[in-house]
């Protein structure tokens, strides 16, 4: 059965009633043509499922009957990735789709010393938009009932500067220190650079901060791949414990 959103102030538990309009509703009416008395299932993308019936298809928004709600628990395995603006949107675009397939639990787009794209603050709640659209896209097909969290932009150092980590990781080119670190049921920050990656000053900041320089091996890669890679190697880990579940 497909899954859809709508925010939670739309949903009415009490009444068995919610409400989805704006893109999600034109693309489950325009798009997908669904019609009254089809059922799909629901989130808010904080963890409620609601199985709903279509009672009614207006021009622009729907109303649904809940037929049945759960909430379902947050995963114990939590992913961040604060990743460099690139100079090419689409790739930066490219790891918001597939990490959010792959589970991540909060995207920070990062300004370093050497990223080429720093938009003006008119330009960053446009892309914010954008890039909150194709993480609904993404959360969609792959099925998640939690959305993962996009910060607004932030600096270099105020990322450094973050707390709440059971584990800090610094990609670095250079490094040789293989990836030995158990992620399950953690809280996990990756720092990824740009195009040029980090200075030798922004490592040093970040290890006397508490991160711990790791090699994602011998060949150099694109950003947008080592943002990637970082979330599918937790993902790889939690794979191998049949008993736990990530999304």
């Amino acid at each position: 059965m497909e899954l859809f959103y709508t925010s939670r102030k739309n949903i009415t538990l009490d009444s068995a009633r919610l409400v989805i309009d704006g893109d999600e509703f034109h693309h489950l009416v325009r798009v997908l043509r669904k019609k009254t008395g089809e059922t799909i299932l629901v989130t808010d993308g904080n963890g409620l499922r609601c199985v709903v019936r279509i009672l009614d298809v207006g021009k622009k928004s729907l109303e649904g009957e809940i037929l049945d709600h759960a909430v379902v628990d947050r995963p114990e395995t939590g992913v961040t990735v604060a990743l460099s603006l690139l100079k090419a949107p689409q790739r930066f675009e490219l790891f918001l789709e597939k990490a959010t397939e792959l589970g991540v639990s909060t995207i920070i787009p990062m300004i370093t010393s050497r990223t080429v794209s720093q938009p003006t603050s008119e330009r960053v709640q446009g892309r914010l938009n954008r890039w909150r659209t194709i993480l609904l896209s993404a959360a969609r097909q792959s099925k998640r009932y939690y959305l993962p969290h996009l910060d607004e932009p932030l600096l270099f150092k105020e990322v450094i500067s973050l707390q709440g980590y059971d584990l800090k990781l610094i990609p670095y080119e250079v490094s040789e220190e293989a990836p030995r670190v158990h992620c399950a049921e953690k809280n996990t920050l990756f720092l990824i650079g740009g195009e040029g990656g980090f200075t030798a000053r922004e490592v040093e900041e970040a290890l006397q901060s508490g991160f711990m320089e790791i090699s994602l091996g011998k060949t150099i890669l694109r950003a947008e791949t080592a943002g990637i890679f970082a979330v599918a190697f937790v993902r790889a880990q939690l794979l191998g414990e049949e008993s736990r579940e990530w999304f």
